[in-house]
């Protein structure tokens, strides 16, 4: 499939910030709106923000309605999430889609926004996974930049050190991906994405690490490592073990998975739940480079 890249931003064009999954205040908004606008941007606050259903920022009907009116504003130009937590799924199958084939948005977030991700990437959408609305106060400022650059179309590239574990080659794909956690929950639905020929990227937080060595298993019980063109391994964040010691860390575990197959594998990318998060345009082509000391991660 051929994605369609949503039209880049321009100084002026309206942003909605929304809530898909967990709450965010009027409060907790300021430092994104300052943000946002320090770019010429304009805001616009979504019905849920400020809403309040114990963990979730609103009823799914208020979710629902708040993501299908920005959808459907042909004023806004992008809506970002405002955060993660878990909902999403409880709303995907109810939002309206049908605006995006000829009015195309860029869709922002991470962590349980794979969910919409890996939705919008079925109907040839590209979408970004980057910083959300509350990530702003302690985002680093590569995060932010990296962002700005991938919703005005400038260059976009980025190259760090090589680790031990990495397996060098090269790649050219679309990126595709997100949460292990969220990829491995929409297995079987229709928003389990197709990886067949494309670079993969996951990361995860807060996982014991027999949790992220089933959810791999399962990924490749289900085809989903066996063809790829390459792998990207972002933060694997805070991952706990029980008193009997599981064996093998998550860098281990993902490379026992794929340890049949030939093609680049890289850690440690700065993207996930860790104090760098930066903006991966999913659905995009990207070029991948893993050698001995560096690699590259280069978007057309």
């Amino acid at each position: 499939m051929s994605y369609a890249i949503p039209p880049y931003l321009q100084k002026g064009d309206k942003v909605a910030i929304v809530c898909t999954a967990r709450k965010f205040s009027i409060e907790e908004a300021k430092p994104a709106v300052a943000l946002l606008e320090s770019w010429g941007l304009q805001v616009v606050l979504g019905q849920t923000i400020g809403l309040d259903n114990f963990q979730l920022g609103g009823t799914d009907a208020e979710r629902i309605a708040d993501f299908n009116a920005q959808l459907k504003d042909p004023e806004i130009k992008a809506i970002w999430c405002a955060r993660g937590g878990y909902g999403t799924v409880r709303i995907i199958d109810a939002i309206d889609f049908s605006s995006l084939t000829h009015q195309p948005k860029w869709m922002i977030g991470f962590s349980d926004v794979t969910t919409l991700h890996s939705h919008v990437h079925n109907l040839g959408i590209a979408t970004i996974h980057g910083i959300m609305a509350f990530s702003v106060p302690l985002a680093k400022e590569e995060s932010k930049t990296s962002l700005y650059k991938a919703l005005f179309g400038l260059p976009l590239s980025y190259a760090i050190s090589a680790v031990p574990g990495n397996k060098n080659g090269k790649a050219k794909a679309e990126i595709v991906g997100g949460n292990l956690s969220i990829l491995y929950s929409l297995l079987g639905s229709v928003s389990s994405i197709d990886t067949k020929g494309k670079i993969l990227f996951i990361e995860d937080l807060d996982e014991y690490l027999y949790h992220v060595d089933r959810m791999m298993h399962n990924l490749k019980r289900n085809g989903m490592l066996q063809e790829l063109a390459g792998l990207i391994v972002g933060g694997m964040t805070d991952m706990h073990d029980n008193s009997i010691p599981f064996g093998y860390n998550a860098q281990e575990i993902i490379l026992d998975a794929v340890k049949d197959y030939n093609y680049p594998v890289v850690f440690n990318f700065p993207a996930g739940h860790g104090a760098s998060n930066w903006a991966l345009k999913l659905g995009t082509i990207v070029e991948l480079e893993a050698q001995d000391n560096q690699v590259t991660v280069a978007f057309s």
